[in-house]
């Protein structure tokens, strides 16, 4: 039976920008070296893999090109817009994703924007800066790094500085964890805050929009802004941008954003 696959460009309100992602919809389960060559051969940050439960919701996995993640926003995004736009649920009906960050929430909110209910992931100044981290980014000085024990976070003096930055990535590739989020507050209005999010370790030298990033974006811009509500952009060179908002308790953070799929048709059952 022919799968059905899908190229969605996600946190973006045209083609061509933010983030594209693979959405892949299962009828059975596949072996996880089945979706990592799936995933490869599509090429994008994330390739996200959708398995129908009994109860609507559904199993969900995200892969690199090279390798598997725990957590992935813009697949998540471009993963509920298909199945609005495909009728698998109805429009106004939540998306909900079991994965291995728990239970995911997608719902569609005003002006045709998504916005996600994900898990915060409060950062921590780091105790130790890795020996290459800064020397990989070409940066001297910096006003904080923090950690979650995955991924560094590290806050510079101005939007050029984030804007402006060429990592050495083979040297970024060395620094012990996942990725590294680079973020300044911005002059530049609407937003509150720009970033960018480099992560050769898993295959994506830099991500275009990424969501998980701004799980820990969120609470630290609330603790350094004192408000809850923002408007992120990440400066790569295709752009994207996002609401965010930190929920009450500070558990859960939501992410909004808008999706445009690009193309689609069905893997060979030959596969």
């Amino acid at each position: 039976m022919p799968v059905p696959i899908f190229k969605v460009d996600a946190f973006a309100s045209k083609p061509f920008s933010g983030n594209p992602a693979g959405v892949c919809i299962l009828s059975s389960r596949k072996d996880k070296k089945w979706m990592q060559n799936i995933a490869r051969e599509m090429n994008v940050s994330e390739t996200a893999f959708l398995l129908k439960r009994d109860d609507r919701s559904y199993d969900m996995r995200w892969f690199t090109p090279a390798t598997e993640v725990k957590l992935c926003g813009h697949a998540t995004l471009a993963s509920s817009h298909i199945l609005w736009e495909t009728g698998s649920i109805e429009r106004e009906e939540e998306a909900r994703f079991h994965t291995a960050s728990g239970l995911l929430i997608a719902r569609r909110i005003r002006d045709n924007w998504i916005e996600l209910d994900f898990p915060s992931k409060p950062e921590r100044k780091a105790s130790k800066i890795p020996t290459n981290l800064l020397k990989a980014l070409r940066l001297n000085h910096v006003k904080y790094v923090g950690t979650d024990g995955s991924d560094y976070l590290v806050e510079v003096e101005s939007e050029k500085i984030v804007r402006n930055l060429r990592p050495n990535f083979p040297l970024l590739r060395s620094v012990p964890c996942r990725g590294v989020i680079v973020t300044s507050a911005s002059p530049s209005k609407p937003y509150d805050f720009v970033s960018r999010f480099f992560a050769p370790k898993v295959g994506i030298d830099e991500d275009p929009v990424t969501g998980s990033a701004h799980c820990y974006l969120g609470p630290y811009w609330k603790k350094k802004l004192g408000k809850s509500e923002f408007l992120a952009y990440q400066a790569s060179a295709r752009g994207g941008a996002m609401r965010v908002r930190v929920g009450d308790d500070g558990r859960r953070v939501y992410l909004g954003g808008k999706a445009v799929t690009i193309l689609h048709g069905s893997l060979s059952e030959s596969l």
